[in-house]
């Protein structure tokens, strides 16, 4: 069961080879005993889990009479998923991987927690992630580093690791993540996964801990593409309470699933392919173009030429954001307040000193500069003038091709430290990632292969607005043909 995808988790439970309980279970013991070694969970709560379970197997009791037509509205119902720590999640700790929210537990949900559980899916807890979603290894966290499964001494990927490892190491078989300059599918890449981050807005951000409120996009984390167009059929929806939610008709993002590729235009930017790829993620990424043109694909070069200024546009805006998110963490409303302090001013000068972590200090110093009074005009708006023509370079590429392609990372998954004096170096494995973020669009992360040290390598898809089920067409078509997806880490059975 650990290794069944959701259709095939659904069926099991629709012929009652399972339960939901049983499912969880199942779960819930493997997190038991693996997760001590891989740090991927925060918090767990048995009780609770097994309480959601049951609740869906008496629903599908109610519903035995038509089974059917209980499975076709409900095809989600009953299997496990865990979620990201950055989502609210009623009474549960909610952390965001922080000092500042260490012992937060949310009076509410978040918009995809409710659409999941609407779903019928049974929360099994809560997962690790970098400091308030910044970092690209998921060494910020409070709680400690996340552990790759492939090789516990090298990094999953941030911010969503803990998303990442959790499903590498099948102690989920699926799990929501968010992406803000490439937390989805880095670690996705990373880990040996799919991922999608849909186009900004189709996912409501209600509940969701915000990082940088224009850039950050919520989407889900599976072993394929045919689990995560099921899970964001469920997850993406309209919701009047985010201002950023686009009321959209709803969509059925597996409808595309089994159409053929041939004629597909695949854009290859030569800015993606120069210096800076490492050769390993190169030749597994040229073997994965390959096995599209057998598919019946074609290649044709595209340029972004605005694309190597994403790194330095990226952060300048969305530490910008995060400057002006973070200053309700001040220790007056909720969550962690210095326990010494002369008057208000000391209050919340030791409160943030001390409930907030190295890198996210970085980026609110970063940011408030960017902003303050003779700077905005240099720094904010020059890099808001950046993204516009990103995003037009990506409008231009989308004439000639109907996605683009390119690796995800630069490189396999590096190790514990290896970038930790460099924060620069540390961005730069973003570089891939950040521009489809700046433009709103929507982009993925499948397995394509393995590189040095047998860790696997990430192929990226990116799409044009909306082109969500296009995507992962274009994906489940090239994991009809593969295995990489399916691939788990040794000695985790």
């Amino acid at each position: 069961m650990i290794n069944a995808s959701l259709k095939e988790l659904s069926a099991a439970l629709a012929q009652r080879k399972i339960s939901a309980v049983e499912l969880a279970t199942l779960f819930l013991n493997r997190i038991e005993r693996l997760n001590p070694a891989l740090n991927a969970f925060i918090t767990t709560d048995r009780e609770k889990t097994l309480a959601q379970a049951q609740r869906s197997d008496d629903a599908r009791k109610v519903g035995a009479g038509d089974t059917v037509a209980f499975q076709s509205k409900a095809p989600l119902s009953g299997i496990p998923l865990a979620h990201k720590d950055i989502f609210c999640t009623q009474g549960w700790r909610t952390t965001c991987g922080s000092k500042m929210l260490a012992n937060f537990v949310s009076p509410y949900d978040a918009h995809v927690v409710e659409r999941m559980a609407t779903a019928g899916m049974v929360t099994l807890g809560k997962l690790n992630m970098d400091e308030f979603a910044m970092g690209s290894s998921n060494e910020t966290s409070f709680f400690g580093a996340v552990k790759n499964p492939w090789d516990v001494s090298r990094v999953p990927g941030g911010s969503s690791g803990g998303s990442a490892a959790a499903i590498a190491a099948r102690l989920a078989p699926a799990a929501t993540g968010t992406d803000t300059g490439g937390s989805i599918r880095q670690p996705a890449a990373l880990c040996g996964l799919t991922g999608i981050k849909p186009t900004y807005g189709v996912v409501s951000r209600y509940g969701m801990i915000a990082f940088a409120s224009s850039l950050d996009q919520a989407g889900p984390m599976a072993k394929s593409a045919e689990d995560c167009a099921l899970l964001l059929t469920a997850m993406a929806g309209f919701d009047t309470r985010d201002s950023t939610s686009l009321e959209r008709p709803a969509e059925d993002y597996s409808r595309d699933l089994n159409q053929p590729l041939t004629g597909l235009k695949i854009g290859l930017p030569k800015e993606f392919f120069g210096d800076g790829m490492d050769a390993d993620v190169r030749s597994a990424v040229e073997a994965a173009l390959d096995e599209y043109r057998k598919l019946g694909a074609t290649t044709v070069e595209v340029s972004l030429p605005n694309s190597a200024l994403s790194v330095p546009a990226y952060y300048v805006i969305a530490p910008a954001e995060a400057s002006s998110n973070l200053s309700r963490f001040d220790g007056v409303r909720y969550g962690y307040r210095a326990p010494e302090y002369t008057d208000l001013a000391d209050m919340y000068a030791k409160t943030r000193a001390q409930g907030f972590g190295a890198e996210v200090k970085r980026r609110i110093l970063i940011g408030t500069y960017v902003l303050s009074h003779g700077y905005y005009d240099a720094y904010y708006l020059q890099a808001q003038k950046i993204r516009r023509l990103i995003a037009a370079d990506f409008s231009a590429a989308f004439e000639q091709c109907d996605v683009i392609m390119g690796p995800t990372s630069p490189s396999v998954a590096f190790a514990f430290g290896a970038k930790n004096a460099d924060p620069v170096q540390m961005y730069l494995s973003d570089i891939y990632t950040i521009s489809t973020n700046l433009a709103g669009l929507p982009g993925m992360s499948l397995p394509c292969g393995f590189g040095n040290n047998n860790m696997p390598v990430g192929l990226q898809i990116i799409g044009h607005w909306f082109d969500e089920a296009k995507m992962l067409n274009t994906a489940h078509q090239y994991q009809q043909v593969t295995d990489w997806h399916s691939r788990m880490p040794e000695g985790l059975a």
